[in-house]
């Protein structure tokens, strides 16, 4: 049994689709194999161009399909970690914000403590606000695949080989 969890996935080296992208088994559409295209007509070639321009556009949504699937899932489960940390986190902070709010009491009002500390919080969400839309900003889409696989479809659309 593999252990390699993208075994059954499309466009994965080593499988059926990466040996035989278009399903046809070696196969012509209109005749016999190692038929010679100057011996096609027109309507067999045309034929044949969208037969596999449609098996091609099929094969990459399923491409697209099951890399989107595999990247929802993975961040699926690292949203659910950073959310069950984000609790933790936040309780520690509020402790943390009224154990520094009484401990500035005790030498001056406690009125004053929660200021400062009120204070203190408005700087560092600001630092993280401004952080965190910076990152936002060069965030790229995760399916670097799929637009390798359309560049090189596009490359094979404008230089056919017979």
């Amino acid at each position: 049994m593999s252990t390699d969890p993208y075994a059954g996935a499309p466009g994965r080296a080593g499988d059926a689709y990466a040996a035989d992208p278009f399903g046809t088994n070696g196969r012509t559409t209109s005749g016999g194999p190692g038929e010679d295209v100057g011996d096609m007509s027109l309507g067999s070639l045309v034929g044949n161009l969208t037969g596999d321009l449609s098996r091609l556009m099929r094969a990459e949504l399923a491409l697209a399909k099951a890399e989107a699937k595999e990247e929802v899932g993975q961040a699926g489960k690292g949203a659910g970690m950073l959310a069950g940390a984000g609790v933790g986190g936040h309780m520690v902070l509020v402790f943390a914000s009224l154990a520094l709010m009484f401990a500035l009491g005790s030498f001056m009002p406690i009125g004053w403590g929660a200021l400062i500390v009120a204070v203190l919080w408005a700087i560092v969400a600001g630092v993280l606000y401004s952080t965190g839309r910076k990152s936002l900003q060069r965030a790229t889409p995760p399916m670097q695949e799929t637009v390798d696989t359309l560049k090189e479809d596009a490359q094979w659309a404008k230089r056919p080989r017979g």
